[in-house]
Parts: structure tokens; C-alpha cells; sequence
């Protein structure tokens, strides 16, 4: 069980699409395993939301370029 701590938000904020999504894959693993206490699958569990929100954060995003870049080309 690694050493898990709150989310923080700048730490988070920075991470790619891919480093999110790479690490909640992680994080949700580690629930499954078990075996954590409660404050760590709290924490696990605090991590993986924010990991889920940054990579929807991402999606939408893209979406949003793709969307514009559609516009244009029908302009």
C-alpha cells in the first residue's frame, strides 16, 4: 500500500490526460486490492476523484477544440 495523502489540486491540475488517467487506473486497483484502512481508502478514494475530474476536465476540452474546429470549417 503506497503512502497516500489529500489531493492537491496544483499537483493535479498539471498532470496530462494520460498521467491522470494512467493514475487513477492505479488508485482504483489499489481499492479493489483491499487490505487499506479507512484513512488511506479515504484518501485513495478523494484522489481518484480528483484524478476523474481532471480527465473530464481534459475530455471537455477536447471536445470544445473539436467543436470550434468543426465551426470553422463550415464558415
Amino acid at each position: 500500500m503506497s503512502d497516500v495523502t489529500a489531493p492537491d489540486p496544483a499537483d493535479i491540475a498539471g498532470l496530462s490526460y494520460e498521467q491522470a488517467r494512467d493514475e487513477l487506473v492505479r488508485v482504483v486497483s489499489e481499492l479493489e486490492q483491499g487490505g487499506a484502512t479507512l484513512e488511506q481508502s479515504i484518501a485513495l478514494w478523494e484522489r481518484g476523484e480528483a484524478l476523474a475530474r481532471r480527465c473530464e476536465e481534459w475530455l471537455i476540452g477536447a471536445k470544445e477544440r473539436l467543436d470550434a474546429a468543426r465551426a470553422a470549417a463550415e464558415a
